[in-house]
């Protein structure tokens, strides 16, 4: 989580925008993964994957519909940084990447278990 926050605060300088919100946006979608495998740790891997996927493509979707209750707190920081604040259908590549990149890194920190165990 901190180093989302590094990089949506402090990312635009260094990294430059566009880059900035796909590495933001694919860092956030990891959290929700790992939140989801924390929430469900008995659930598949795949499960656990399309559950996370769908989370976030769902917070995305919402962004197209303007409910006075939900966009009140995307207004606040909290709000956010957990809702987005604006559609763009290229943020699905970028959850999709970071859902991927959790799960293979699970994928791999879970293999290297089983050999060490050995």
């Amino acid at each position: 989580m901190a180093t989302g926050l590094g990089v949506h605060l402090h990312g635009g300088s260094i990294l430059g925008l566009p880059l900035r919100d796909i590495l933001g946006d694919a860092l956030w979608a990891m959290m929700i993964a790992w939140l989801v495998a924390a929430a469900v740790p008995g659930a598949s891997l795949r499960a656990r994957a399309i559950a996370a996927l769908s989370i976030c493509f769902s917070v995305e979707i919402s962004q197209r519909f303007h409910i006075p209750t939900v966009e009140a707190l995307r207004h606040t920081f909290a709000g956010h940084l957990v809702l987005g604040s604006g559609f763009d259908p290229r943020d699905f590549f970028s959850y999709s990447l970071g859902v991927l990149a959790a799960t293979l890194l699970e994928r791999t920190v879970r293999g290297r278990g089983r050999t060490i165990g050995r």
